[in-house]
């Protein structure tokens, strides 16, 4: 059953990160101040950036400097949770700007939603669609049978966290989504990161993505499902309404900075 909450969507096309990094914050900023009665969702294609996270170690945190002269590539340390990513062409980013309390008051139960959303897009696309515990994300793959854990009850099982490592080490669940929030006073910012095509893929090998160390990272297109963003952002417009049952169906973006 749906919500009446509304979520406006805001397709920003293709922008630095920075820039996008400002809109957030000011709209984040504002919405503290004077809450509005609906929602609203930024998606973004961002060119080539690292970003750094609250929960990164300090081994992890940098880039080799001569990659990252070769890739002439900028690094951004920023307030979401999570460790070391990268952002790209091929990745369909967005950046939930929502006041939970509207929904729930709950940054564990709103990351849950969120891995959601962009788990719903993959088994859409007709791919195994998984959590694994301790590594917010949405993964893929082939784990072994009886691996899958009903954790969450959202139909979408979680490899737990003493199989996971072995898992990962041998390619055999891989990662197609990350995940970093930050919320204050429960009005949240960044958000997800969706690998669409195999674009990205190759920038994240001069990292220790997400800080978890042998992670193989993966395309919808590297798994068989070959989308355009488009497509992929319209997937995640019917997820966020099942994800978050207080929000109406959601209508087509619009397009610009008019927020």
């Amino acid at each position: 059953m749906s919500g009446e909450r509304q979520l406006r969507v805001v397709d920003l096309g293709r922008r630095e990160y920075r820039e996008v990094l400002e809109l957030q914050r000011s709209i984040a900023r504002w919405r503290r101040n004077s809450p509005p009665d609906h929602d609203l969702l930024l998606l973004v294609e961002h060119l080539p950036v690292i970003t750094v996270g609250r929960g990164s170690r300090e081994e992890h945190t940098l880039p080799d400097a001569a990659w990252l002269a070769d890739e002439g590539m900028d690094v951004v340390e920023i307030e979401r949770g999570g460790d070391v990513t990268y952002h790209g062409p091929g990745q369909l980013v967005g950046y939930p700007i929502l006041d939970l309390h509207a929904h729930r008051r709950d940054l564990h139960w709103y990351l849950r939603r969120i891995e959601e959303v962009a788990l719903r897009v993959l088994a859409e696309c007709g791919l195994p669609a998984f959590r694994v515990e301790s590594y917010t994300g949405a993964w893929t793959g082939s784990p072994p049978a009886g691996s899958l854990e009903a954790v969450e009850d959202d139909g979408f099982g979680t490899v737990a966290a003493g199989r996971a490592d072995a898992l990962i080490g041998a390619g055999a669940i891989r990662k197609v989504a990350s995940i970093g929030v930050h919320a204050s006073r429960w009005i949240t910012w960044h958000g997800f990161a969706l690998n669409v095509t195999p674009e990205p893929l190759v920038h994240f090998s001069g990292i220790v993505a997400c800080g978890i160390h042998g992670v193989r990272m993966t395309s919808l297109a590297s798994e068989g499902a070959s989308l355009t963003l488009e497509e992929a952002g319209e997937a995640v417009l019917r997820a966020f309404p099942v994800a978050f049952p207080a929000l109406a169906p959601l209508q087509a973006p619009e397009v610009g900075l008019r927020v």
